[in-house]
């Protein structure tokens, strides 16, 4: 084994609830509600134009002129517009290479509402206190987020660490942020050792395919001292639980 480590670039999301006022809800809901509708709209266009007619940048050319002629769709902001055409062509790629079925329409019900937002430059991302932090969202403005796990954000960003983006996704407990995090984390390397097998029991709660039997600390010094499991303890037997005595019960209502 080398004495120099490997990186390797890592992404992943970290999702942390939204402190959002009343208004700011309703802005959000229209947002969600204008990105559906724009996929549905999308999904439309896409399936009624002809094959040799259909490409990403006639699709652009169409969601911009629609934004121009709907005035509600102009809640949803450009970046977020493009991300739902992003999201829709990969769609269909991956119907074509038979990882998912073919993109449909989003019903008002059956979708969860989210709007995404691509770059992340347009966060500004700032840490105000020890529980919370502060995010800008595009067309609503400053909202404040739970800081639950150290973001990438301030010195701590770089071109190797940084947020790429996030997406917001409403919930049964309210509109939460996901974040998508990239960063660089030494790489893995390969075990040298032997392999070994695992098996989950109950009376064993480990058995190795070394022969070795893995317990816990407080179950091995039990049976170490020879001492019995208190009782109505865990793993307990009947017999091991004390009988009540007829004299200990209390007397029928009516009796002496």
């Amino acid at each position: 084994m080398s004495g120099e480590l490997a990186w390797e670039k890592r992404k992943f999301g970290h999702r942390a609830r939204l402190a959002l006022t009343p208004a700011q809800v309703r802005l959000m809901d229209d947002q969600a509600h204008a990105a559906r509708t724009m996929w549905n709209l999308l999904h439309d266009w896409w399936t009624m134009l002809p094959k040799e007619h259909r490409s990403p940048a006639a699709a652009d050319a169409a969601i911009r002129q629609a934004r121009k002629e709907i005035d509600w769709l102009e809640v949803l902001s450009a970046q977020a517009a493009q991300a739902v055409l992003k999201t829709y062509c990969q769609g269909w790629k991956n119907c074509w290479e038979g990882r998912a079925d073919a993109p449909n329409f989003k019903a008002r019900l059956r979708s969860v509402m989210s709007v995404d937002i691509p770059q992340g430059r347009d966060l500004n991302i700032v840490r105000v206190h020890r529980r919370w932090g502060m995010v800008n969202i595009p067309k609503i403005g400053r909202v404040r987020f739970r800081w639950t796990k150290d973001l990438p954000v301030g010195k701590k960003a770089n071109v190797s660490n940084r947020i790429t983006g996030a997406r917001l996704i409403k919930d049964a407990l309210g509109w939460h942020i996901a974040f998508r995090v990239q960063t660089v984390e030494p790489k893995p390397e390969p075990h040298t050792g032997p392999e070994v097998g695992i098996d989950v029991g109950v009376t064993i709660p480990l058995a190795l395919s070394g022969r070795k039997d893995v317990r816990p600390r407080r179950m091995a010094d039990r049976e170490g001292t020879g001492q019995a499991a208190p009782a109505g303890a865990a793993g307990s037997t009947p017999q091991d639980l004390p009988q009540a005595r007829r004299e200990d019960l209390p007397a029928p209502a009516g009796h002496l």
